[in-house]
């Protein structure tokens, strides 16, 4: 029954990804937005939806370290995984704005965690203060596509869906968020039910199979946005949830309750995740891409750090 699920959610993710792209991408055309800006705030928020109800879930159920595993672990899948995989299927080309402004606040607010966990305790104070960045980070982002929403030449020739009315176009992101939030709770249903099989540890199950049952929307979104040649799209959606998962997620799940975990064990895991931030940043600043030889590079070490926990673990 639980690999069953794992194929059923896997299914309906897949379906979810597409719907989500094409309406994202038929939202951008209508409010001459660039599809950069749809994936640093429609898709990246969407997308992210799946890790905002497990860490809250976790906290609640008085599993903090699964709380935060599934934050660090879903912004290493994201850069490790998901950049890695779609590289492979096309090359990944970024934007001068995403590059110069996005990217490095990414490998910023990743780093956050290291200072946030010092001494093993989120209150809701340090909390509050992610919000407040999130809430400053998408006027900011608002406020630039009102002004500049038009796409830029670097995303001009990539291919976009024909021209819908709005209400499709929305309720095609909606219906998409929904199947994708869906899927991986179905899918995640059935991983986590293998791994109590298995008797898998609580921070190595939030690490893994939470974060990375919650990062297949992002899989799916940016597989579909690959397959069609959108390639900011799938950067923005990168780079925005792994902003979203820090500020958002662990500052709202921070407010309904504060977040304690083990300092010690944990600080390894945020320094590897910022690691794997900083590490696309010289492939983009030579190449202006992510290829198949980085994304395999990507794919590789990612891998081999899960590997890693198990051993770690024992």
């Amino acid at each position: 029954m639980d690999i069953l699920l794992v194929l059923i959610g896997f299914v309906v993710l897949v379906a979810g990804g597409e719907l989500l792209v094409r309406g994202a991408t038929q939202m951008a055309r209508a409010f001459g937005m660039s599809p950069m800006l749809i994936g640093l705030t429609v898709v990246a928020c969407g997308t992210s939806a799946p890790e905002l109800a497990a860490s809250l879930a976790a906290a609640v159920r008085g599993v903090p370290e699964v709380a935060l595993g599934n934050v660090l672990g879903s912004n290493t899948g994201n850069i490790g995984l998901i950049l890695g995989f779609v590289a492979l299927l096309r090359p990944v080309v970024s934007t001068n704005d995403l590059f110069r402004r996005e990217l490095p606040l990414m490998v910023f607010v990743m780093a956050l965690p290291m200072a946030l966990y010092w001494n093993g305790v989120q209150g809701r104070f340090e909390s509050g203060l992610l919000v407040l960045l999130l809430v400053g980070y998408m006027i900011a982002l608002i406020r630039e596509a009102r002004q500049d929403g038009a796409p830029s030449d670097e995303e001009a020739d990539q291919d976009l869906p024909p021209e819908a009315p709005l209400w499709k176009a929305v309720l095609s992101v909606v219906v998409g968020i929904a199947a994708l939030a869906g899927g991986a709770v179905v899918l995640i249903q059935g991983a986590v039910g293998i791994a109590a099989a298995l008797g898998v540890p609580d921070r190595v199950v939030g690490l893994t199979l939470v974060a990375l049952g919650t990062s297949l929307p992002e899989l799916a979104a940016s597989a579909v946005a690959a397959w069609r040649g959108h390639s900011a799209m799938i950067l923005g959606n990168i780079i925005g949830s792994n902003i979203f998962n820090v500020l958002a997620i662990l500052g709202i799940t921070g407010l309904i309750k504060p977040i304690v975990v083990d300092a010690a064990a944990m600080q390894t895991d945020i320094i590897i995740s910022v690691g794997f931030g900083l590490l696309i940043l010289p492939f983009l600043a030579l190449f202006k891409r992510i290829g198949r030889v980085s994304g395999g590079l990507l794919m590789f070490l990612y891998f081999a750090y899960i590997y890693s926990l198990f051993i770690r673990t024992g």
